[in-house]
């Protein structure tokens, strides 16, 4: 199974302010959307409370509190790799990491792919995608849109984990 990150984050690595996105992008939500649609998430309690019409075709909640959820598609996970053999047992070929920053860096080690929203600009914000070392990935995929780009990035094959 590859383990995708996707994340929209501004110049100065910002992700969030106050649990807000702190840009409007219909076009990347509509990206997004289609991207993650009938593959399983993962993501934190947070992030998980902050939608609406939930993404995916399962969710895995990566949280220290063991707790129930109003989906049937809603999993809880306790750790990474709690999380990991989730994932792994609904048979995916691909699973997607939405965040938010603490989970984004604990998957960080664990990610094949990551597909990144580059919003131009600096940001105010409290939520940050982690640092990377660019030598340990290759840049495979670039997508110009009018008011962002995603990249697609794939771990190198020796690129230590």
């Amino acid at each position: 199974m590859d383990l995708i990150s996707v994340a929209a984050l501004s110049d100065n690595g910002v992700i969030g302010s106050e649990d807000e996105v702190p840009w409007d992008l219909p076009e990347d939500k509509k990206q997004y959307r289609r991207r993650v649609a009938n593959d399983p998430v993962i993501f934190g309690r947070r992030t998980y409370e902050m939608f609406d019409d939930m993404p995916g075709s399962h969710q895995v909640v990566l949280s220290r509190s063991e707790r129930e959820y109003d989906r049937e598609t809603a999993h809880h996970a306790g750790s990474v790799e709690e999380g990991v053999d989730i994932l792994e047992s609904l048979d995916a070929e691909r699973a997607y990491v939405l965040g938010g920053s603490g989970i984004y860096e604990l998957f960080q080690p664990h990610l094949d792919r990551m597909a990144l929203t580059r919003v131009p600009g600096e940001y105010d914000g409290d939520a940050f995608y982690p640092d990377w070392d660019e030598s340990d990935w290759r840049l495979v995929e670039t997508e110009e849109y009018d008011d962002f780009t995603v990249e697609t990035w794939e771990r190198r094959e020796n690129a230590d984990r």
